[in-house]
């Protein structure tokens, strides 16, 4: 006689798999104590600085306009793929005056391949315009106007001010979210609050390349799905490297 439905024995249970821990991603925020201690936190910078003295943006740009313009369309697009692009636009428009000549139509070619192309080349020939008109050609240098220029976020105003040098800002992009939640340097689920959280526990001589020190730390040494844990300096001062490490994706 067939077995009804409630004499079937019950099906085992599977049992789950391991959980990858949040902060392997920048998505996910872990929950680590804060603020951190601060002499841990005074010799993470000091050893990144050891390393990185000079740390500069890896956008190519040879004035004002052109940082404004590499830092908008690097929105959601590596590096990489910006300067193959900008690197032959701003041979030929370097300058709000040659940019806006260009026009939208004559733009496209140049960024085609960078994401969302199409919004970005509004936007850069519309900041083109407005600094053209009403910055009398130049680049205004003061948050309030950077974050009014279409396509230029708060993001992309602190890049601009921090790189050259006029504020001590700290974007907060994937990389430093991630970087910053692993460390124990923040633990906030927003950029805007993790900006908070660091300028509250980053040590003030630190902060003017504190922004540079954790992206690149974060996109070379620090990343997403496999960090290099053998060759980071300040593996050491990391209390998330014991989940990374339990991936069987950093070394123990």
């Amino acid at each position: 006689m067939k077995p009804t439905k409630a004499q079937k024995p019950a099906a085992k249970a599977k049992t789950p798999g391991p959980k990858r821990p949040a902060v392997m991603t920048g998505a996910s925020v872990p929950v680590l104590r804060w603020p951190p201690d601060e002499d841990r936190v005074e010799t993470i910078f000091e050893r990144l600085s050891g390393v990185m003295p000079e740390p500069k943006t890896e956008l190519n740009f040879s004035n004002p306009f052109t940082l404004v313009v590499a830092v908008a369309l690097s929105a959601q697009t590596t590096d990489v793929a910006v300067n193959k692009a900008t690197d032959r636009l701003f041979q030929v428009a370097d300058t709000p005056e040659k940019m806006l000549a260009l026009g939208e139509e004559g733009l496209v070619p140049y960024i085609a391949s960078i994401g969302l192309y199409r919004g970005k080349a509004r936007n850069v020939i519309a900041l083109s315009r407005i600094v053209l008109e009403k910055h009398g050609g130049e680049v205004p240098l003061n948050r309030t106007d950077l974050q009014a220029l279409p396509g230029v976020g708060r993001k992309t105003a602190s890049v601009v001010l921090n790189e050259l040098g006029i504020e001590a800002a700290i974007a907060v992009d994937t990389h430093v979210f991630r970087v910053s939640h692993r460390l124990g340097l923040a633990n906030a689920n927003t950029p805007d609050k993790v900006e908070a959280q660091l300028f509250q526990v980053v040590p003030e001589p630190w902060l003017p390349k504190a922004h540079h020190w954790l992206i690149l730390h974060g996109r070379y040494t620090c990343t997403a799905r496999k960090p290099k844990c053998l060759a980071c300096v300040i593996a050491d001062l990391c209390p998330s490297r014991a989940g990374l490490a339990a991936l069987g994706e950093a070394a123990p």
